[in-house]
């Protein structure tokens, strides 16, 4: 039961545990996921400007040299941007998607200030990050194409007059931009859009922060912008790259916040009470079920502890148990045991009862013949009615004590299997087989009071020893010849055979006699099944071949039994044969 304790105790603080963790980790991977959310959707509006800072982070450097995720080279490589890291000394260290000859391999210390400066190097905007949490400071640099920059430095040489594009160049532009799929506004100072070529005027007026906008987070807008800057009147041309559309909406992100935690709260909620119902069901129908179990089992039912019903509800097709009664295995296999101990229990009483039933009788059946002899001559001899002379008083006298042994020998017979069956007896002579049956059946064959039956002896051709007692080896042997003498007919034929099988050595008695039904059989070494005879040899009182078992198996022996109605019987006897003995 401390085991079943333990088991409970350990089984209900996993379960809570296991649910505190859940809800931890649930929490937890919840509120990651918000994170990571967020931080992909400020990545993606200001990409590729946030990625660099992001891709610094997650660098590693082992021995000077560097290694970027891969996920980080694949969105590289899909938005057409390269990324180089710069060691202290100018050295590039690393380098991912680098145009052929046209990003240099070191760089020197004016060139990095001019390009953290400017943000350009040749036709690419790059982006700069100075990592300085290892052990040496790494600059890194990130390039995209801004080819449109080149190009709107030669138009704005051609074609450019006082900040604007010069009215006779007007057509000549629109129509380059158009082939070009661009289109082109001039902003001035204010934040006016004075003019428009290639395209429709969408706009009147930019705001303060709308270009910057535009610039630092091109995912909320559709447009590939390049600016230029005219030094002389302030004014801006910028050149975009397809349509303008308007920016994106923003989203109260507190409140999506806010809705998150109260859905993920529910859920939580909404799971607690499941768990609360599925535990309840889970720990309680066993319970139920057991709760039967104890009333079938007052009433007496040790064969029955679960009903067809309950077997299907406890038990899968394999016979393995279900999940919600598997914390109660060792009480269901506990249960088990103790109906089938009761169950054994209940029949060993009723066979018990039988048996004593059919000791009183085989006792009293025994016991009557000779104890009514005793009496008779007893009374003959106490009523002094009679004059018996010397001679008959000496038959009488020795009627008396043949009866007397006869009496004495049938307890012996009842305290033989008494002993046999509580092993208190020890066999360690070494016998020889083939000797040891000759010999006995010599003593039949030399026995005047036997002449109706013939005798035939076969022996092994080497000897064959076993482990045994050869007080109660001869007695077990006599039994089985005399059954064999007093249920057959006169004329009958009785052989002894010895062999050897594998280790054991075997002894078959066998009869060409009347034979044994299969009832006969199963309850050949059954006490008194037969019923005795006082009449015949005190080895045949009743017992005889329940000994005879009960020695074989003391010896670790097997006997085994094959007859036919009319056809005789054969009984083998094997016991282990002793090693080194040939």
């Amino acid at each position: 039961m401390s085991r079943l304790r333990s088991r409970i105790a350990f089984h209900f603080t996993f379960q809570f545990l296991s649910l505190w963790v859940f809800v931890v980790i649930a929490f937890l991977v919840c509120t990651l996921v918000l994170i990571r959310y967020l931080v992909n959707q400020d990545l993606q509006k200001t990409f590729p400007l946030g990625a660099i800072e992001n891709i610094a982070t997650e660098t590693s450097f082992k021995q000077n040299i560097a290694t970027i995720p891969e996920r980080w080279t694949d969105q590289l490589k899909e938005a057409g941007c390269w990324v180089q890291i710069v060691d202290k000394n100018g050295n590039v260290i690393y380098s991912f998607n680098i145009p052929d000859n046209r990003v240099k391999s070191s760089y020197r210390s004016t060139e990095l200030l001019q390009i953290q400066d400017t943000g350009r190097f040749e036709s690419f905007r790059v982006f700069t990050h100075l990592d300085t949490t290892e052990q040496h400071p790494y600059f890194y640099l990130l390039g995209v194409e801004d080819p449109g920059a080149d190009q709107l430095r030669e138009w704005v040489g051609a074609f450019s007059e006082h900040g604007v594009v010069r009215l006779d160049a007007v057509a000549q532009l629109e129509t380059r931009l158009k082939e070009a799929g661009l289109f082109l506004e001039i902003v001035n100072t204010s934040g006016e859009v004075v003019q428009t070529v290639g395209g429709e005027k969408h706009r009147e007026q930019y705001q303060p922060l709308e270009l910057v906008s535009m610039r630092l987070e091109p995912a909320l807008h559709n447009s590939k912008m390049a600016a230029y800057t005219d030094e002389s009147t302030g004014n801006v041309w910028l050149l975009h790259a397809g349509e303008e559309k308007p920016a994106v909406a923003s989203q109260p992100i507190l409140q999506e916040v806010i809705l998150v935690l109260v859905y993920l709260g529910s859920g939580m909620l909404l799971m607690t009470l499941v768990f609360a119902a599925w535990h309840g069901y889970r720990y309680g129908q066993p319970l139920l079920l057991l709760t039967d179990w104890f009333e079938r089992m007052g009433k007496g039912h040790y064969h029955e502890p679960l009903t067809q019903k309950d077997r299907k509800k406890v038990f899968r097709k394999n016979g393995k148990l279900r999940m919600r009664y598997r914390l109660y295995k060792e009480v269901i296999d506990g249960f088990y045991d103790m109906a089938t101990k009761l169950e054994t229990s209940e029949k060993e009483r009723i066979r018990l009862e039988k048996t004593r039933e059919e000791w009183m009788t085989g006792i009293s059946h025994d016991l009557r013949t000779p104890l009514a002899t005793i009496q008779g001559y007893g009374h003959l001899l106490e009523s002094g009615q009679f004059s018996f002379s010397p001679s008959e008083l000496t038959e009488m006298g020795a009627m008396i004590r043949s009866k007397g042994d006869y009496m004495v020998e049938l307890l012996q017979d009842f305290s033989l299997t008494f002993q046999l069956k509580n092993n208190h007896f020890r066999f360690e002579e070494s016998i020889e087989l083939n000797e040891f049956v000759r010999r006995a059946v010599l003593r039949y064959v030399n026995d005047a009071t036997i002449q109706q039956v013939d005798f035939i002896f076969e022996e092994h051709a080497s000897k064959l020893f076993v482990k045994g007692n050869t007080k109660w080896f001869g007695r077990m042997l006599d039994n089985l010849i005399m059954n064999a003498i007093k249920h057959n007919p006169p004329g009958t034929r009785i052989t002894l055979r010895t062999g050897r099988e594998s280790d054991c050595a075997w002894i078959a008695v066998e009869d060409n006699g009347i034979g044994m039904d299969e009832e006969t059989q199963r309850k050949l070494f059954e006490r008194y099944y037969r019923g005795t005879n006082t009449e015949e040899s005190t080895e045949g009182a009743g017992l005889g071949m329940s000994i005879a078992k009960a020695v074989v198996d003391a010896h670790q022996g097997t006997i085994k039994v094959e007859s036919e109605a009319g056809t005789g019987t054969k009984i083998l006897l094997l016991f282990p044969r002793l090693e080194g003995k040939i």
